[in-house]
């Protein structure tokens, strides 16, 4: 890989030519380009906050592990350029086949071959700069949430084959989102061509067990009706596989709802109650409930902690969606 502290020709990113790529390492990158960030995640969690080790058996039946994607924050890889911290992504749209029950495969278009993509995590005021390589058979795009200026927005198409450098500052501190913008964009995105952008504030917010839970809807047989719904990419995954927390531990859980096809859902917890920051644009709750309404692509941090053990569900109240897999349980262990 090139020597990324020399960057002139950095100064207009957007499109680069096939000779830039090359020196980046990104031409005709596979997965594995994808993979490189990951070699460098920098986490961030306390020593304060108590979270338990990923289950021995907690695998999945299929190419995406949501065990591993609750507690998965990608925090790139970190350089400083003229005094200020820059972190670098590298995404790859893919095509590939999901299987999401024992009965129903599904032909995803996703970033990095796992649906959700992966959680962007940066603080505020940080350079973001994701090098974007499409490979997925189709024209697809990044569009960011969050402030940036109008050659960033993801709204143009990267057609299959090239590549392009999304550029930008990290603000305003909250918890965003990216997904493809090229029509019919609900068609993109229910594929699977979505994920969760944090930015964190410049004080970190306290020490807590931090989890993150994205719901999403597959629409099987294309009629534009989700036959299926799921937390983090697999229908029913965790009331088949209870996310471990401690008992008396802060959790902080990042939620967006990314269901297509439906105008909104509700996120409901069991046994319990949330404080409410909504869209993560605040230090302080707004409220506390244990329902809560989400539009499409809104997104909210919820924390909240359990004083008694056992095994407690969360889940949309629309009954129907829960029971078509978007259902799953928390497990309080001492």
């Amino acid at each position: 890989m090139a020597d990324l502290s020399d960057r002139s020709a950095m100064k207009k990113p957007g499109h680069w030519s096939r000779r830039q790529l090359l020196q980046l390492g990104i031409a005709g990158a596979g997965v594995a380009g994808g993979a490189i960030a990951l070699q460098n995640l920098t986490q961030k969690r306390s020593a304060a906050a108590r979270i338990p080790p990923m289950p021995a058996d907690a695998v999945a039946a299929s190419t995406i592990n949501p065990m591993q994607i609750a507690r998965d924050f990608d925090y790139g890889t970190v350089t400083r350029e003229n005094g200020r911290t820059v972190r670098e992504f590298r995404m790859e749209a893919n095509t590939s086949v999901v299987k999401l029950n024992s009965a129903v495969t599904f032909n995803t278009w996703n970033v990095n071959n796992r649906v959700p993509g992966p959680t962007l995590r940066a603080t505020e005021g940080d350079r973001i700069r994701v090098i974007f390589s499409n490979q997925a058979g189709h024209s697809h795009s990044l569009h960011f949430h969050g402030f940036h200026t109008t050659e960033m927005d993801g709204i143009k198409p990267i057609r299959n084959g090239a590549a392009f450098i999304y550029e930008f500052d990290a603000e305003p501190y909250g918890v965003h989102l990216y997904h493809c913008h090229v029509a019919p964009v609900t068609r993109h995105v229910g594929k699977g061509l979505y994920g969760m952008f944090i930015i964190d504030p410049p004080r970190p917010r306290p020490p807590a067990d931090e989890i993150l839970l994205i719901m999403g809807g597959y629409d099987v047989n294309d009629d534009e009706i989700n036959e299926l719904y799921a937390f983090n990419g697999l229908p029913h995954y965790y009331m088949e596989n209870p996310i471990p927390i401690y008992k008396n531990q802060l959790v902080r859980l990042y939620v967006l709802n990314m269901i297509e096809y439906q105008a909104a859902v509700t996120f409901h917890l069991h046994a319990n109650f949330f404080d409410v920051y909504r869209t993560g644009m605040t230090l302080t709750p707004s409220e506390r409930a244990d329902v809560i309404t989400m539009g499409v692509a809104e997104r909210h941090i919820l924390e909240f902690s359990y004083g008694y053990g056992g095994k407690y569900m969360f889940h949309p109240h629309q009954d129907a969606i829960a029971e078509a897999g978007c259902m799953g349980l928390f497990e309080v262990i001492a």
